[in-house]
């Protein structure tokens, strides 16, 4: 109870970053989430998903970063999200899925969505674009052959898993490393749980990508190959870096450290190409999209699933989020150069999912 109360005190700002009256105490806190829960869907216009706003600034607090990375309250949030999740699942979030300002269809949304019906399986004609829920909405699919597979016959090209902007590319990657500090550096024994395969990846690559609100939030797999292991792995759903100063959009300003606390989903692939063998994709849920679903037909009872590159493997839910690849030293790759000129941009443009990523140089 401390912290909570204390991350609050801290705060001197007197509004949120979307403009609203900052929440003063833990107490008028639980009142508003208990509210969002049950009766709020984000809207277009929102900076913030709506949880997030309200806890924006204590984010940042140091009393925040005590509360936010605590075990059990964790637990306590991922409950409280679930059950945001079976309103965003149902009919009543619909509301937001119209044409009106704020609304999904709107002028200034379809603006940053363009060809939003060439592209996406929907029916103009019927209500809400004919999406069942707001979660129907975020989970929408592409249109078949809207985004072919780059080199589908070259096991040496890797595709963009998600639609997603290049973030960051971190070469010879320690086992443990500080990654709460300033650069924050990836710790591949936080970022994969300290799974039996981690030590494989040590001197290896990590490359990051950020997925933007309006993105499709499904994942896609970068290479051919075979789904050795695939789970969740729990943890966070508000924290952030101290070092990252005031971040108007919390915690944007802390994707690297995210990678290493936040709740994800580990998929270890063993690709076809030798020259890549044991490869992983991590799924990074971020603040409210903490639902990292990993496709039910890859849970492995019956041994190793194949997989060519550009299947669907699996998919986020409620909001933003982030992904990384992760590969062993020895793995030689050129990036392409869109890739190279985004990196360390917080807001790079997206890239087409299934695009080439990568080339392997033997």
């Amino acid at each position: 109870r401390m912290p909570y109360t204390k991350m609050f005190t801290e705060v001197t700002e007197k509004e949120t970053p979307i403009g609203t009256p900052q929440v003063q105490s833990y107490h008028v806190m639980f009142l508003l989430v208990s509210f969002i829960i049950n009766n709020w869907a984000p809207r277009y216009t929102q900076i913030l998903l709506p949880i997030n706003a309200i806890l924006n600034w204590s984010i940042g607090a140091a009393d925040g970063y005590v509360a936010f990375l605590n075990k059990r309250a964790n637990e306590y949030w991922m409950k409280v999200l679930n059950k945001w999740g079976v309103f965003l699942k149902s009919p009543l979030s619909c509301y937001v899925l119209n044409d009106e300002p704020g609304g999904w269809f709107s002028e200034s949304a379809m603006a940053n969505m363009p060809d939003f019906e060439k592209e996406f399986i929907c029916d103009p004609t019927a209500p809400h674009y004919g999406f069942t829920s707001w979660d129907d909405f975020f989970t929408r699919k592409f249109r078949d052959g809207v985004r072919p597979v780059a080199s589908p016959d070259d096991k040496n090209v890797i595709t963009n898993a998600c639609e997603s902007g290049a973030l960051f590319l971190q070469y010879e990657v320690k086992l443990t490393d500080d990654f709460w500090v300033k650069d924050q550096w990836y710790s591949l024994r936080d970022m994969l749980n300290d799974d039996p395969y981690t030590s494989q990846f040590v001197g290896g690559i990590v490359y990051q990508a950020s997925l933007y609100l309006q993105n499709y939030h499904r994942w896609h797999s970068p290479v051919d190959g075979k789904v050795v292991k695939a789970y969740n792995i729990p943890g966070t759903y508000y924290s952030a870096s101290l070092n990252d100063g005031k971040d108007t959009r919390a915690p944007d300003n802390s994707q690297g450290y995210l990678c290493n606390v936040a709740t994800r989903a580990a998929i270890f692939i063993e690709a076809d190409n030798p020259a890549i063998g044991l490869m992983c994709l991590l799924a990074v849920g971020i603040v409210e999209v903490s639902t990292c679903e990993i496709n039910p037909n890859l849970v492995l009872k019956d041994g190793p699933k194949t997989v060519k590159k550009g299947d669907e493997i699996g998919s986020f839910h409620f909001g933003g989020s982030a992904y990384c690849l992760i590969f062993r030293p020895g793995v030689n790759l050129q990036f392409e150069q869109t890739v190279l000129d985004s990196i360390g941009h917080l807001y790079a443009k997206s890239m087409k999912l299934n695009s080439k990523l990568a080339t392997v140089i033997n």
